[in-house]
């Protein structure tokens, strides 16, 4: 098991640095990072849990040869619960307990390429949401009489809140699948003008030899009779 790493976003970069102990994520119930794996090293991150929560985590290769990486994911007692070799993507969901959880993302298997890679957690029931339900019901009582109801006015406010979250879930991964198709479309834009200017060449050569062959033909050889 590899060092605890920090997390510094810079932008859309996050900068790994290792610190003395684990470092938490922002607040937030949905955080999105971009960082760069170099060739032939590991990164881990790590993401204090409640019990009975849930924790979901997607990641994506941006950029970077064969679009590959090795994922893991472990519990806080250290037992593996996701082990993906050697891919592109990933969507991953798992119930919580108390502790910190470590993901790690590993290129070691690469000894030149580097790889960008993007990830996103969402965490759900981490108690916020909770206590807030049990606020607002104290202002139920004696509201019989009203035409709505705050608990239809909640249910109304938590579901376009739910909606709100999952368009800004699917906006970001979004942009995510733009920037990897980018970066393979640059990749071939390269390839083809390489090899188109490899081609001319070929052609340029074969021409020069063809037009050598051909004069040699049709020259006098009685002259070199003498």
């Amino acid at each position: 098991m590899g060092p605890r790493l920090l997390l510094v976003p810079l932008g859309c970069l996050a900068l790994l640095l290792p610190p003395p102990r684990a470092a938490e994520f922002s607040p937030s119930l949905d955080s999105d990072f971009t960082f760069t794996l170099p060739a032939g090293r590991k990164e881990c991150f790590y993401q204090p849990m409640r019990k009975e929560a849930s924790l979901e985590l997607e990641y994506q290769v941006l950029d970077g040869a064969g679009l590959d990486v090795d994922f893991h994911l472990l519990s806080p007692k250290g037992e593996t619960l996701v082990f993906d070799e050697r891919k592109s993507d990933g969507v991953h969901t798992v119930e919580t307990e108390d502790g910190d959880y470590m993901f790690c993302f590993d290129n070691t298997f690469s000894t030149i390429s580097e790889k960008v890679i993007f990830f996103e957690l969402i965490l759900d029931n981490m108690g916020e949401d909770g206590q807030d339900d049990e606020d607002w019901k104290k202002y139920v009582t004696g509201t019989d009489l009203l035409d709505m109801k705050l608990e239809d006015i909640l249910e109304s406010i938590n579901s376009v809140k739910a909606r709100l979250s999952k368009s800004v879930q699917i906006q970001t991964l979004l942009r995510a699948f733009e920037a990897r198709d980018r970066n393979i479309q640059e990749s071939n834009f390269d390839r083809v003008n390489f090899w188109s200017m490899v081609n001319l060449g070929v052609m340029v050569v074969v021409s020069a030899v063809q037009v050598y062959m051909l004069k040699s033909l049709f020259e006098d050889k009685r002259k070199s009779r003498t």
